[in-house]
Parts: C-alpha cells; sequence; structure tokens
C-alpha cells in the first residue's frame, strides 16, 4: 500500500456563506431586507460603509423595490439570497410573478423626469452580471453577481 500523495501547491479553501430570509412585500419588507444584507455582510468581513457594502446595498435595495413594486402577490412573500463565494458576491431576489421581469436594457430608456424606471440601470451599472431566472412552480428571481476586489 502506497501512502497518500502530498499535493505541493497551497490552495485555499472556498468557503461560501449563505443568508436567506422571506420578507412581507412590503416597504417596510425591502428596508428590513436591505438592513439584514448589509448586517450579514458586515459579519463576513465586508465591513458597513465600505465600497462594497455599499454597492451591494444599492442592489439588494433596487432588486427588492422590484419585487415589493412589481412581483407582489397578495399572500406570498418574497426572498432574498445572499452568497459570498471567495470574492463574489450574488444577491437574488424571488417572486411569486414570473409573468412581469425586468425589460432588457435600452428596450425601454426612462421617461426622463419620472420618478421610476432607473432601478435596472443601476443594477447594471453597479453589478458585474445580472440575470432573470424562471422558478419553479411559480415565480422568478432576479440575481446580480459583484465581483469583491480584495
Amino acid at each position: 500500500m502506497t501512502p497518500p500523495s502530498i499535493p505541493t501547491t497551497r490552495e485555499e479553501p472556498v468557503t461560501v456563506r449563505v443568508f436567506t430570509q422571506r420578507f412581507s412585500p412590503t416597504p417596510r419588507g425591502a428596508r428590513l431586507a436591505r438592513r439584514l444584507a448589509l448586517h450579514r455582510l458586515d459579519a463576513w468581513g465586508v465591513p458597513y460603509g465600505g465600497d462594497a457594502s455599499d454597492t451591494a446595498g444599492l442592489v439588494v435595495a433596487e432588486l427588492v423595490a422590484n419585487a415589493v413594486t412589481h412581483g407582489r402577490v397578495p399572500g406570498r412573500d418574497f426572498e432574498l439570497a445572499v452568497r459570498l463565494t471567495g470574492r463574489t458576491l450574488r444577491i437574488e431576489v424571488s417572486d411569486a410573478r414570473g409573468e412581469l421581469r425586468p425589460p432588457a436594457l435600452g428596450t425601454a430608456p426612462p421617461v426622463p423626469l419620472a420618478e421610476t424606471g432607473r432601478g435596472m440601470l443601476l443594477v447594471e451599472a453597479l453589478a458585474d452580471r445580472w440575470e432573470v431566472l424562471d422558478r419553479g412552480p411559480v415565480g422568478k428571481t432576479v440575481a446580480a453577481e459583484v465581483d469583491l476586489t480584495p
């Protein structure tokens, strides 16, 4: 029997941190989602008030505001999931309205003086990637990823 080989290069272990919570589809639920996400990131070593935390806070705020405003179904909560894998932060917001999806960028520019309609433009500007996924059996998930700098 031969002894196991010992690797000569040292690899960093991949640690995945996950926070998932359901919230009521109300402005109060949206505020709580943002606050808890930032609190969790701070506990994971992404300091509150830093650039990464501020970016994450804005992305969470826009995605949950869309879920509350456009994805609300009476009696159904929305779900926030925040995952930190290495230096990639993935924010997912799921709601029960699969038929209403954010428009593809460039297809419907916001009205110049309108008070709404710029949320996904902010997400596009702040996130490195974003997508809309089907959520079974009903609903959708809007996910955005932010690459954090070391």
